[in-house]
Order: structure tokens, then C-alpha cells, then sequence
């Protein structure tokens, strides 16, 4: 799931301030991991030491109340509140923290089954649901040897997401979008239309909008069909997350990579 961290990170920077090309700088100063980070890093927690997604979602949320790129409006309210039931939310967020089922997923049925549970908590919206579930297959096709067609006819047939369009199509007409709809087929795109992990984040980051979720969704799917990421955009990612998210990060890539 590095590379959906890597993704985050990247994005974070640009996601008020949009980069409508693919030349700029991976990171800067204020380079830093956001509340997709954090989430995604809870989800591989589960997967490793089990547990309830809700009860970690919210223990993570406490443990990192004020990240850069904070959590949406509804997620905050949750979080806060003493109430686990789900708010029929149709986020992005149920997304770009599903990373962590793909890589660890052992069939396709387990990791759609999976995916649907990290969304369930909060994303109960079919539309939520669906953007999980089509990150992680997607990532679980691409670490299987599957190629970019076989992918994209797979998502298209499975969640019905118009995967047709190309980046420099999608670039002059997209706008700041958090739903799944809005997201989850453009962070596809880049990566569909990339010829290499690095390649996949500049497309999604020069789409704009919500710049840290299309980089931490596309992220994911590339660090999968490429086999890792570039050692010159690992070690800034790690240096850059504080000891326990490392912590778990490592501990999830030594059992599942």
C-alpha cells in the first residue's frame, strides 16, 4: 500500500492549489500525508491484528484529529460522536483507504467481499461501496499479471464506470469532485494511461481536483501492476510518516509483499 501513501502524499500539496499539467515537483516542504494515509494505514492494521474497521476508523481518527487534507465534514462527525452506524455516504473516502485488501486478498471474491466491509461502516451508499470495491479488484488484478485491458474491461463490465476516456480528455473539463462517480474512473484513467508508476501519479495529480485521493487511489493501483515504486519516491514517503504509521506500513509489506 506504499504506493497509494506515495499517491497521498504527492497529492497533498496540490489538492487547493491544482497542477493542470504533469511538471512539477513530487515534494516539497510541505509535502506531507493526510487523512488517507491515516485511514488506509487502519485498514492495514485490521488485516493484520483484526478487529472491527468502525472501532479503528475512530481510534485512528483520535490518534490523528488534525491531519493537512483533514477528513470530510460527515467522516469528522462520525468519528466524534459515540455512534458507529454508517451515514449512506457515496465519499471518495471509502476508496482511497481500501488499498491495504488488495494486496492482501487471496481471490478476487475475498477481496470484493473484504473491500465492501472497510466501506460498510461509513459508506453504505451502493455508489460507496462500488469505488471500494473497484479500487481494490483492481489492484488485486494488477498484483495477479493481469494486463491494463483486462483490468479496464473487468471495472468497466463489473461496475459500469466509463473507462474510455483518456487523461487529456479528462483534464480541461474535470473539476474538484469527492464522490466516488467523480473519482474513482479518473484515478483508473491515470493509471491506465501511464507507462509507469511515476507516470500514474503525474496523470492524476494533473487532472486537479481532489488531488490527494485521485494520486492515493491511482497510487495503489500502479505500486501493484508495477511491482513497487522507484526507490527516489520510497524513502521521502517513508521519512515522512511518523513511527507507528511506519510501523504498521512495514509490518503489512513484510507479511503481504
Amino acid at each position: 500500500m506504499l504506493g497509494a501513501i506515495a499517491g497521498d502524499m504527492i497529492g497533498s500539496v496540490y489538492e487547493f492549489e491544482n497542477r493542470r499539467c504533469k511538471d512539477f515537483p513530487l515534494f516539497t516542504e510541505a509535502t506531507t500525508f493526510t487523512d488517507d494515509t491515516i485511514l488506509s494505514v487502519a485498514v492495514a492494521d485490521v488485516l493484520l491484528h483484526g478487529g472491527d474497521y468502525a472501532k479503528a476508523f475512530k481510534k485512528y481518527y483520535w490518534r490523528y484529529p488534525n491531519p493537512t487534507g483533514s477528513y470530510g465534514a460527515r467522516f469528522h462527525q462520525w468519528a466524534a460522536a459515540p455512534t458507529v452506524a454508517p451515514y449512506n455516504s457515496w465519499g471518495n473516502g471509502s476508496a482511497m483507504r481500501v488499498s491495504p485488501v488488495g494486496f492482501s486478498g487471496t481471490s478476487l471474491e475475498s477481496v470484493l467481499t473484504e473491500a465492501e466491509k472497510t466501506a460498510e461502516v461509513t459508506h453504505n451508499h451502493p455508489e460507496g461501496i462500488k469505488g471500494a470495491q473497484a479500487t481494490a479488484a483492481a489492484i488485486f488484478l494488477a498484483r495477479q499479471g493481469r494486463g491494463k485491458d483486462e483490468i479496464r474491461v473487468f471495472v468497466t463490465e463489473r461496475f459500469g464506470y466509463d473507462l474510455q476516456r483518456t487523461v487529456d480528455e479528462i483534464r480541461p473539463v474535470y473539476s474538484f469532485n469527492e464522490s466516488c462517480q467523480g473519482t474513482v474512473p479518473e484515478a483508473l484513467i491515470a493509471f491506465l494511461d501511464a507507462t509507469d508508476f511515476e507516470d500514474a501519479i503525474r496523470n492524476a495529480v494533473s487532472l486537479g481536483g481532489d488531488s490527494d485521493t485521485l494520486t492515493c487511489i491511482t497510487g495503489g493501483i500502479a505500486e501493484a501492476f508495477y511491482g513497487g515504486i522507484p526507490d527516489h519516491i520510497r524513502q521521502p514517503v517513508l521519512e515522512r510518516l511518523d513511527a507507528p504509521l511506519r510501523e504498521i506500513v512495514e509490518k503489512f509489506r513484510d507479511r503481504y509483499l
